[in-house]
C-alpha cells in the first residue's frame, strides 16, 4: 500500500545518501592528491571520511526501513537520528555560549584583540600549539596577497580599510597604533621608535607580515565568531529538518506494522 510517510523518509534519505557519497568522494580526492594538497585541505580528510560514512549508513538504514518495510532498520535509524539531534542541539548551545561575549563595534582604526573573545576561543583556537597551523592556512589561502589597493595610496585613505576583512585587518597590516606608514598593500615603513610587542612582530615579508601578532589572532577570532553565528542558524534549520524526518520515520514504522498485519490477515483468510 502507498504510504506518504514512507515515501518522504525514502526521498529525503536518498538525498542525504548522495550527500554522504559526495563527502566520501571528497575525502578520497584529498587522500589521493594529499601530496600536492595544502595542510588546510588535509584537515578536512578525516571529518569528511567519518561524516560521509555515518551519513551513508544512517541514510541506507532509513531507505531500507521505509521502502522495504524493514522496521529493525528504521529502529536503528531512529536511534542514530536521536543522537544526531541531541548532538546538533548541544553544539548549537555550545556555539552560542563561546561566542556570546559582546564585542563592541570596532572602528577599523582599533581592530580586535584576543581578550575581546571567550576564554575557550582564546585557549583552544589560537593557542601556541594551534596557531602555526592556522598561520600556515592563512598563508596558503593567500589572504594578504589578494589585497587590492583600489586607489589607496596612504594610511589615511579609507578605501583601503573598507575592503579589509577582520582577518586581513589584523594580519595583513601592522597595528594602527604603531604608526607605520603604508607604501603599498603589503609594504609598510617602520617608524624610528617601536615600543609595543605587536609592533615589533611586524615584518614586510609576504609570509611574515603580522601573522604572529595578537591583532592577527583577534581578527581570526572575529571571523570565527561571525561564521559560528551563521552556523548556529544553519544548525537550527538542520535540527528542524532532521526532527521532521524523525517524525515521518515514526509514522513509517506504524505503517509497516499495519501493512504486516494486513498481509498476515489476508494470508490466513
Amino acid at each position: 500500500m502507498f504510504r506518504i510517510s514512507n515515501t518522504v523518509v525514502g526521498i529525503l534519505n536518498i538525498l542525504t545518501l548522495l550527500l554522504g557519497i559526495a563527502a566520501l568522494g571528497g575525502s578520497a580526492y584529498i587522500h589521493i592528491h594529499g601530496v600536492n594538497g595544502n595542510d588546510c585541505q588535509k584537515v578536512l580528510r578525516y571529518p569528511l571520511l567519518f561524516g560521509g560514512l555515518f551519513v551513508f549508513v544512517i541514510s541506507t538504514l532509513a531507505i531500507v526501513g521505509a521502502m522495504c518495510r524493514v522496521n529493525v532498520a528504521l529502529y536503528l535509524y531512529l536511534m542514530l537520528t536521536f543522537f544526531v539531534i541531541v548532538g546538533f542541539v548541544l553544539f548549537t548551545v555550545f556555539a552560542l555560549f563561546v561566542t556570546n561575549k559582546k564585542v563592541g563595534d570596532r572602528v577599523s582604526w582599533t581592530g580586535y584583540q584576543v581578550t575581546d573573545f571567550s576564554r575557550w576561543l582564546q585557549h583552544y583556537v589560537v593557542n601556541d600549539r594551534n596557531w602555526d597551523d592556522v598561520k600556515s592556512c592563512l598563508v596558503e589561502a593567500r589572504v594578504c596577497q589578494n589585497l587590492r589597493l583600489d586607489g589607496a595610496r596612504n594610511h589615511s585613505d579609507s578605501l583601503f580599510f573598507k575592503q579589509l576583512s577582520t582577518t586581513q585587518f589584523g594580519c595583513c597590516m601592522p597595528p594602527v597604533q604603531c604608526g607605520f606608514t603604508m607604501k603599498n598593500a603589503t609594504f609598510w615603513e617602520e617608524p624610528k621608535l617601536v615600543n609595543e610587542s605587536d609592533c615589533k612582530r611586524w615584518k614586510n615579508g609576504i609570509e611574515k607580515l603580522c601573522y604572529d601578532c595578537n591583532s592577527c589572532k583577534g581578527g581570526v577570532l572575529a571571523n570565527i565568531r561571525k561564521q559560528w553565528k551563521h552556523l548556529t542558524i544553519f544548525n537550527v534549520l538542520v535540527v528542524i529538518l532532521v526532527t521532521t524526518t524523525y517524525a515521518f520515520a515514526c509514522y513509517a514504522i506504524r505503517n509497516n506494522r499495519y501493512d504486516f498485519r494486513y498481509h498476515k490477515r489476508r494470508a490466513h483468510a
